[in-house]
């Protein structure tokens, strides 16, 4: 749905994408992760024909977005990382605004004004003014202003960026309501975390290239493969070595100030025998909980291993 070839920009010296290759399959939601200024705004920029390639090809449904921009802009539908806000026109005139745009038929506009406010639960501000509105409504009305010409593709730049948690969390909700929608998704951010609550894979952009694409399911395969355990409890150091010593699935562990962390490569069943192991080493034991795996470091350790290859 989404290829790109070669794909560069380059203002003066300064190459802001170079040769950039990237596939996102049709229904997908891909996540484009990097730091501020690694090429992000400027590779969905060119994708939506917005920026001009310096070298290379990108295609989008088929079209290409220099020499059919026109096609393009028609399957797309883009959200930048800042848009403006027009004063003194409602939710419902904004989204019936950019229906004209795109010669959507009045009847069909209103219906879609209907169901995507409801979507993006905004129903209720539907005669609001734009302008008043918090900002994470602002992001979810252009979530449902990019599709109201029914769009296959949807590019996306840092759509939860400055959003406070609860906000965050209804982006996210909508976000992974558009996959069921069948849409294919490009979405950007510099936060990992927030792209693997709901992307299908995840490419890191470094220096205006793609460095690595890992899938968000084989990420999570890799978290659940050593689990993070925490431990607290009352013994002496001594014999809390000699136990966790004794179990082969401990890689290792750490103690803490207020406990013992523990990597652990076992099963559920395998904890539980852990922690009888525990119990019969006369190892008082107030608190034996699996924590979360940062998924970060897994990534990160997958990039250095270089487990799947894409682009240059």
């Amino acid at each position: 749905m989404i290829r790109t070839q070669n794909l560069s920009k380059r203002y003066g010296r300064v190459m802001a994408v170079d040769r950039l290759n990237l596939t996102v399959r049709t229904g997908t939601l891909f996540g484009l992760v990097g730091e501020n200024g690694a090429g992000k705004t400027t590779t969905l920029g060119m994708l939506a024909t917005l920026i001009r390639p310096s070298s290379g090809r990108a295609l989008i449904c088929g079209f290409d977005v220099t020499e059919q921009s026109r096609e393009v802009r028609r399957c797309i539908g883009y959200m930048p990382d800042r848009f403006g806000v027009f004063d003194d026109i409602t939710a419902e005139e904004y989204l019936q605004f950019y229906a004209d745009c795109y010669h959507v038929p009045r009847p069909v506009a209103r219906r879609r004004i209907d169901e995507w406010l409801a979507w993006v639960d905004l129903t209720e501000k539907r005669r609001a003014y734009v302008n008043a509105l918090s900002r994470g409504m602002q992001q979810r009305l252009e979530i449902a202003r990019c599709l109201m010409h029914d769009p296959a593709v949807l590019i996306l730049d840092e759509p939860a960026s400055g959003l406070d948690p609860r906000s965050r969390l209804e982006m996210r909700s909508v976000l992974q309501r558009l996959r069921d929608l069948g849409k294919t998704v490009l979405m950007s951010s510099h936060i990992l975390h927030e792209l693997a609550e709901v992307a299908d894979e995840i490419g890191i952009l470094r220096t205006g290239s793609i460095s690595m694409v890992a899938s968000v399911s084989v990420l999570r395969e890799q978290t659940g493969a050593h689990r993070r355990l925490w431990l607290v409890g009352e013994a002496s150091r001594d014999r809390w070595h000699q136990a966790l010593r004794s179990d082969p699935h401990v890689v290792d562990y750490t103690f803490e100030p207020d406990g013992i962390t523990v990597i652990y490569a076992g099963t559920l069943e395998q904890q539980a025998e852990l922690m009888e192991r525990l119990v019969k080493a006369q190892i008082r034991l107030y608190q034996f909980a699996e924590r979360p795996t940062d998924i970060e470091q897994v990534f990160l350790r997958l990039t250095e291993g270089q487990v799947q290859h894409h682009g240059r």
